[in-house]
């Protein structure tokens, strides 16, 4: 193992750079650059925060960092803020860009630097810092190559910790450097992120983090595997703790004294003994037994192998395994186990762990908050290397906002650079930049809400992420479609013209309803709508052209107005005032009247037209159909559909009888999950085609179209009357459940200004003098106690483990510096 883990420990100097700040931060010491710089020294730690007065603020890195001051002093990082003025030279005073990272210090040596957004939290704080400090007692690996050489190297001489988490500073990454930072110098650990590594492994849950003991030194044959130990409760510092602490201790003891007596390191950590009775003449067996047994309860109950023979205590001779639990005063159990089996689930099923959660404030701490976006999560990470050109889009601050977006129209991303959906959705805007490359005006643009916080609050963006465009003269238009490339693309494109278009006369009438007027954009939008009125009809105009800004960016609308726009309903037989709807792959156009619609109905009007007759369900256009709150008649299909199906149910729907249905189809071959869908219908997969009918907002049923009736539109006509008289007998009746995310949109600006306002006395600190830092101190310390909201127990428990590691390795700090 090398040795620089002790010497990192020594020496250590940590320099956040950031430009806005509002909250008080009491627990930041406060010097100027050249007082800071004089400080540093080999061997010491420090953690300083530059600040510029003149620059904007925020306070939500700078909260988080308040909260790691008491961590990483706990590893011998100190913490302060250091007071920049204009005429300042320091580099770290200087740029705007500089501003923006985080940097890592070894006495007056640069070690890293990390750009603020991935400091997040105090979790991700404490563990990039420690990660960076401990890569030689930490190893990144990223294949099972890199696992197995790891392994085979350290056979015969030291054991393995191997820990997967779904990313780099996350709570559970924080404890495994955590740790680190103790038994480093004694095991070697080993960190991924790869979800393939975890399931190379043979484990499958990827949605959590894992720990894995390997017992290597033992392993003297190179061609055998280390064997493995898997940590079955969270990552916890004080759980990584415990668990290790009985990979250490024996496998299996052997006593001949009074179980009731017996003491062993797993009481301690609150675990049960297992005794294995056994005398002598069959000890040899028994011995063996208890070494698997031994094996398969590690990290779950101490095992130890009690001799009969030497035993003053009786012990009833059908017993052959006694039990004892971990609580003080309870009895042991003599127990009769025919096989290991009925042992190992008789221990597991009584064994009670506490899961010690460490740092959470019970109050706000959801039971589900690794629920969401959980998906998302793990593809962001899964594709974090994949590099992205950035430099296609302008990144904006908050003083070049403004004066972008005015000099020219702007598509402007508003996200949050340590949200997973955020970065999700970064990736397919890049993607747009690159299809609209030399051939949009529209100037592509983004907003880190994590850096500039209070820009996107007067931008009223309180969910990320969030895309608006920005044209001179008008109001920002927000983007409500899906987050993908192709959705957002036909919303910018559909928004170069200005809707409603107004036509002037006839002809150019006909040439928008057929397409040609906006040919190049036919592809994005398959309808356009025209509206027809009279010159006076001056309220249903003005109704019409607010639906039709309300939905620019999603339908090519138009107006015509004229003194002989009776020419056009005449033609269409359209009673004025109405709507002409031109489906320009269908090659049809047909009217709707529009007397007495207000904006709002004409609107629901337009978006109901959009929808297709008898569409293909796929998971992007479900949403959209189900808003209708119709039951569903869905014909389930492996491929394209046969076309005499088709007519059957189009005729159907010309004939009004599925007014109350949304018919639709699904392909089972482009839209798989289809099959899981049926299985949960009949719990095996169905012959296809199928016709279902789901009545998903009342009362669940679903039902089957006879599966030996041909689908025909008789048939069918007849099924349905059947249906609506109640003589149809439903297949299941799916779960009263609600369709929503496990959990509620964060509105983030919204919580963080709660906060805030949960100390009304605090005032906007200046970057202020060192005397007046000074003089707060005593304040400082004053405070402190009346913050502490957790059980006197907890607290001690959590200061014994911090305070006794760090002892712990103050130890091997005094030998390392002599030899410094």
């Amino acid at each position: 193992m090398s040795s620089s883990f002790n010497i990192f420990r020594v020496g250590i100097s940590f320099v956040i750079m950031c430009i806005f700040y509002k909250s008080a931060v009491d627990s930041l010491s406060e010097l100027s650059p050249q007082k800071y710089f004089s400080t540093l020294q080999p061997g010491k730690a420090s953690l300083a925060y530059f600040c510029q007065a003149d620059s904007p603020r925020t306070s939500i890195f700078l909260e988080e960092l308040n909260e790691a001051v008491t961590p990483l002093q706990d590893y011998g990082i100190s913490v302060a803020k250091v007071n920049c003025v204009k005429e300042e030279t320091s580099r770290y005073c200087g740029k705007e860009k500089d501003l923006m990272k985080a940097y890592l210090f070894r006495g007056n040596i640069l070690l890293r630097e990390f750009p603020t957004d991935v400091l997040f939290d105090v979790n991700a704080i404490v563990a990039h810092v420690l990660f960076a400090l401990l890569f030689n007692e930490v190893k990144y690996i990223t294949t099972l190559e890199d696992l197995q050489n790891i392994e085979n190297a350290l056979k015969g001489k030291a054991n393995i910790a191997f820990a997967y988490v779904r990313a780099i500073g996350t709570p559970e990454h924080r404890a495994v450097m955590e740790a680190a930072f103790v038994y480093g110098t004694t095991y070697q650990f080993v960190l991924t992120t790869e979800t393939a590594l975890l399931e190379s492994i043979g484990n499958e849950d990827i949605e959590n983090a894992h720990l894995y003991f390997f017992h290597c030194k033992q392993v003297l044959d190179l061609t055998l595997q280390c064997r493995r130990t898997l940590m079955e409760q969270p990552l916890t510092t004080l759980n990584i703790h415990q668990f290790i602490k009985t990979m250490e201790a024996p496998l299996l003891t052997e006593v001949t004294e009074d179980p009731q007596q017996v003491s062993t390191i797993h009481l301690q950590l609150g675990l049960p003994l297992v005794f294995i009775v056994s005398q002598q003449a069959t000890y040899e067996a028994d011995r063996r037994t208890a070494e698997w047994v031994a094996w398969r309860l590690l990290g779950k109950a101490g095992v130890l192998l009690l001799l009969r023979d030497s035993l003053e205590v009786d012990i009833p001779q059908h017993a052959n395994v006694v039990f004892r639990r971990a609580e003080e005063g309870v009895p042991v159990e003599f127990l009769v186990l025919d096989d290991i089996d009925s042992l190992i689930s008789h221990v597991e099923s009584n064994v009670h762990v506490e899961e010690i959660q460490e740092d959470e404030d019970e109050d706000t701490k959801s039971p589900n908050m690794d629920v969401q976006d959980d998906e998302v999560a793990e593809t962001v990470y899964r594709d974090r290397k994949r590099p992205l050109p950035l430099e296609l889009t302008v990144e904006l601050t908050e003083e070049t906002f403004n004066t972008t977006v005015v000099a020219s129209d702007s598509i402007v991303l508003f996200y949050a650079g340590w949200q997973a959906v955020s970065m999700a959705f970064l990736q397919s805007y890049i993607d747009l930049a690159i299809k609209l490359k030399g051939t949009s005006t529209m100037l592509l643009t983004r907003v880190n809400c994590a850096d500039w916080s209070d820009l996107c609050t007067k931008q009223n963006v309180t969910e990320f992420p969030v895309v608006k465009m920005y044209k001179e003269g008008k109001n920002p238009v927000s983007y409500a479609g899906m987050l993908g490339t192709e959705d957002l693309l036909k919303f910018i494109q559909l928004s170069r013209i200005s809707c409603p278009v107004n036509i002037t006369s006839v002809q150019e009438a006909e040439e928008y309803l057929s397409g040609e007027l906006y040919k190049d954009l036919i592809s994005y939008s398959s309808v356009s709508v025209l509206g027809l009125f009279s010159p006076n009809m001056t309220t249903a105009k003005e109704d019409f052209t607010e639906a039709g800004n309300y939905l620019k960016g999603y339908v090519i609308t138009g107006i015509y107005s004229e003194e002989d726009v009776l020419i056009l309903s005449d033609k269409y037989a359209a009673t004025l005032p109405a709507l002409l709807l031109s489906r320009h792959k269908e090659g049809k156009i047909e009217s709707i009247p529009l007397a007495n619609s207000h904006a709002q109905d004409i609107i629901q009007i337009i978006t109901n037209a959009l929808l297709e007759t008898f569409p293909e369900i796929t998971v992007e256009n479900l949403p959209i159909y189900l808003r209708l709150q119709k039951p569903l008649l869905i014909l389930f299909s492996d491929g394209s559909i046969n076309p005499q199906y088709k007519k059957a149910i189009l005729m159907l729907v010309k004939e009004k009888h599925l007014d109350s249905l949304t018919p639709c189809w699904l392909n089972l071959k482009n839209t798989p999950v289809g099959r899981g869908i049926l299985q949960s219908y009949f719990d095996t997969m169905p012959p296809l085609p199928l016709l279902v009918v789901v009545n998903l907002h009342s009362g669940g049923q679903v039902f089957a179209f006879p599966s030996d009736q041909p689908i025909t539109e008789q048939n069918l006509l007849l099924w349905l009357k059947k249906l609506e008289a109640g003589l149809e007998n439903h297949i299941t009746i799916l779960p009263a459940q609600e369709w929503k995310p496990p959990l509620p949109a964060y509105d983030f600006l919204s919580m963080m200004d709660a906060a805030a306002s949960q100390h009304p006395t605090r005032k906007d600190p200046e970057c202020t003098k060192e005397t007046d830092v000074q003089e707060n101190d005593k304040k400082q310390h004053e405070d402190k106690s009346a913050i502490i909201k957790e059980p006197i127990e907890t607290l001690r428990i959590k200061h014994w483990n911090r305070s006794n590691w760090f002892k712990e390795g103050e130890k091997s700090f005094r030998h390392d510096n002599k030899e410094l």
